[in-house]
């Protein structure tokens, strides 16, 4: 699995001008799932996440969790994450898990942030969605469960 990870002051992910997804301080949560991916990776990616001090503590270092400052994630399929560039000028996707797999992958993933008692909104799977964000600081980080 991969993940663009997000500090952000706010996020939301719209469909058709729809608000499907909304959230205040937290993470914003881009995750695209690899055609290799097992159980092992979701475990191993939302306990990450979830665990990933990024916030900043009263000496404004990044010390802090998600479940340290009470924020809310935003999570986002989007398979454009393993595109290939490498040849060509049009990415390769064939990285990319297929659509049925990916998409049990996230519900998944999912179920085990909200299993963590963190408050969560997604948009929607397989879907064209406008993301609209503030990046906090900015803050992005990029996390890989195949570099285990």
């Amino acid at each position: 699995m991969r993940a663009v990870i997000q500090r952000v002051k706010k996020a939301k992910v719209s469909i058709s001008r729809e608000i499907v997804g909304q959230i205040n301080e937290g993470l914003l949560v881009l995750l695209a799932v690899h055609e290799n991916d097992t159980e092992k990776d979701i475990t191993w990616m939302a306990k990450k996440i979830i665990d990933l001090r990024i916030f900043s503590d009263d000496n404004e270092k990044m010390n802090l969790s998600i479940k340290d400052i009470g924020g809310e994630i935003l999570v986002v399929s989007q398979f454009t994450l393993y595109g290939d560039c490498a040849k060509g000028n049009r990415p390769s996707f064939i990285k990319s898990a297929r659509p049925e797999k990916a998409k049990e992958y996230y519900e998944k993933f999912v179920d085990k942030i909200r299993d963590a008692n963190i408050s969560l909104q997604t948009g929607k799977f397989q879907e064209h969605m406008d993301v609209e964000l503030i990046n906090d600081g900015p803050t992005t980080i990029v996390v890989e469960s195949k570099k285990l």
